[in-house]
């Protein structure tokens, strides 16, 4: 009898757990018709999520195979997302204040159509985002073949997936829905090697298109006093606006991010602010094989911004993005107005910043010269009152410092986070590999770079990005360094360039502690190491490899070129 009691309460505790296991699951095929997956499903992952939400499930799985989103039915919020675009967004997965949760991808590849964005993250924490593929059926840039060339124009010929309109002598890119693409720049491609052209610079247009004609074969001939371009180069049509990064996170902690390709997106890769505890792990940010483009993202492949805990990217490759591999660094807000003592008026200068509530009550912030980066006093925050999207009325404990002037800027002291980047490869995009502003510990470890600018560039700036920074603690150990800055010379002052952006100082020094040991560097630019306002850097155990693999134009032959520095150790 005892054996038959034991026997049913080990059934009934079975069924029970078997039940509740299965409440924790949400399946998006079940919210599905087969209809919606060819055409558009964002409402029956719009009903899943909302499902996940309200039995607390902790796993959604998707399908596999492809699904198609469209933005027409998609959630709609105003967002404020750093270095990109504000402005009222629509969006597909929308995941607010979720707590240990995982999205199974399950090798799905969700391809989105228009202008939404693929997934936002607030206040949530423990998520895991693994085993899926985003990209999208017209790119928010326009890229097309040089055919022939003259004196200030250029011609183009487009793939069909990017339609040409002219309207008044001017140039405009639509899809076949009669959405249109706004661009803002141009640059030149190198079509064999899928990389940046030697030494093409951007040509920024301020009206958001060009003089142009369209010829009797369909091609597009593009007018500019100083244009040129190399016949069988591609011309990217740089995106006007970052409005739709592939995934934002902000204030979230412990999010985990596991084999996923980002083929394209509106912005940035992924983009968080004011998070800790970030892991990237095989994460590609590159183009599509079978889309025979040559630009995956249309900004940074990754950013973040006044982070903590920890950021790791591991075995990741970004390759082919717009703008930079990753971006990490923290945010300066300026002083507007003296208000009294203890009060003071703070003001976004870049309008990137623009919205962002970044101090609160009981923050410790720095206080630090414009002119000079030097922190000259610290305080601690009693009330924030963000009275809009540019202006916010701060006041502290205790009087402030008697330093202080307009134009000074203050940042928050204690949100650096310790950054492990291992076994990535970093190729082929516009402008720089790694921009690293961390006070925290800093190792980059056995990747590959091969980058159109500065393979790495540790800087700080209080007078046009406004992005805080200075390395304290920083080992760049076993990497190969190939061919770098063969691109527009003001990407980078060398392969590893550092406060390259920072005024002359009056005292104190910016960036510390910063040891490069057991690198090989294959290098057309002699240009090495670029030191500025650094105490402690030591350079030994690496390896030098001279190659002509491009040549070399500037008049700069020195390997180390270093100034405003003390404790330098090199070891040729």
């Amino acid at each position: 009898m005892k054996n038959l009691l034991y026997l049913f309460f080990l059934l009934f505790s079975i069924s029970c757990w078997s039940q509740n296991n299965e409440t924790n699951v949400i399946y998006l095929s079940d919210f599905l018709t087969d209809n919606q997956a060819l055409d558009d499903a964002t409402s029956a992952i719009r009903a899943a999520v909302s499902k996940c939400i309200e039995t607390k499930a902790k796993k959604l799985i998707l399908p596999g195979g492809k699904l198609n989103l469209k933005h027409h039915k998609a959630l709609e919020k105003y967002q404020f997302i750093s270095n990109n675009d504000p402005g009222l967004k629509r969006i597909a997965f929308d995941l607010v204040n979720m707590n240990n949760f995982t999205i199974e991808g399950n090798q799905t590849t969700l391809m989105f159509t228009g202008f939404i964005s693929p997934f936002n993250l607030e206040n949530s924490s423990n998520i895991t985002i693994r085993n899926l593929s985003i990209d999208y059926t017209r790119t928010f840039h326009s890229e097309g073949e040089i055919v022939d060339k003259g004196s200030g124009w250029l011609e183009i010929k487009f793939p069909e997936d990017y339609i040409s309109e002219i309207s008044n002598d001017c140039l405009y890119f639509r899809d076949n829905n009669y959405i249109y693409y706004p661009f803002s720049s141009l640059l030149e491609f190198d079509k064999i090697k899928h990389e940046p052209a030697y030494m093409a610079k951007d040509y920024w247009l301020s009206k958001q298109t060009i003089n142009a004609e369209k010829k009797e074969n369909g091609n597009i001939r593009i007018k500019r006093e100083d244009l040129t371009g190399t016949v069988g180069n591609i011309l990217v049509f740089g995106a006007a606006a970052r409005y739709h990064p592939a995934f934002t996170l902000d204030n979230c902690n412990g999010v985990n991010f596991y084999n996923m390709n980002i083929f394209h997106c509106g912005g940035m890769g992924i983009i968080a602010q004011k998070s800790r505890d970030i892991e990237l792990n095989k994460v590609n940010v590159i183009t599509s094989p079978s889309s025979g483009r040559i630009i995956s993202t249309t900004a940074d492949a990754t950013h973040f911004v006044n982070c903590g805990g920890y950021i790791r990217m591991i075995d990741c490759v970004f390759e082919n993005q717009k703008d930079d591999a990753t971006n990490i660094h923290g945010w300066y807000m300026a002083v507007d107005e003296i208000i009294d003592e203890n009060t003071l008026l703070l003001r976004w200068k870049n309008t990137g910043q623009f919205g962002i509530n970044f101090i609160k009550s009981n923050d410790k912030l720095e206080f630090v010269d414009n002119e000079t980066m030097v922190t000259y006093a610290y305080a601690k925050v009693k009330y924030v009152e963000q009275l809009n999207k540019e202006y916010s009325k701060v006041i502290f404990e205790e009087p402030l410092p008697r330093e202080i002037k307009k134009n000074h800027v203050v940042a928050a002291d204690d949100y650096y986070p310790d950054i492990l980047i291992r076994g990535c490869r970093i190729q082929k995009n516009r402008a720089r590999g790694m921009l690293i502003g961390s006070r925290g510990k800093v190792v980059i470890r056995n990747n590959y770079f091969h980058t159109a600018g500065a393979a790495i560039l540790f800087e700080g700036d209080g007078n046009f990005w406004y992005e805080q920074s200075g390395v304290k603690d920083v080992l760049i150990i076993d990497n190969i360094f190939e061919n770098c800055n063969y691109g527009y010379s003001n990407w980078g002052r060398a392969c590893i360039a550092v406060g390259s952006g920072i005024p002359d100082r009056k005292g104190g020094y910016y960036h510390h502690n910063i040891r490069i040991v057991d690198n090989k560097f294959r290098i057309f630019d002699p240009r090495i190491l670029y030191l500025h306002n650094v105490d402690g850097c030591i350079f030994s155990g690496n390896k030098i490899e001279k190659t002509t693999d491009y040549t070399y134009t500037l008049s700069e032959t020195r390997n180390f070129v270093y100034d405003d520095c003390i404790n330098i150790n090199i070891e040729e």
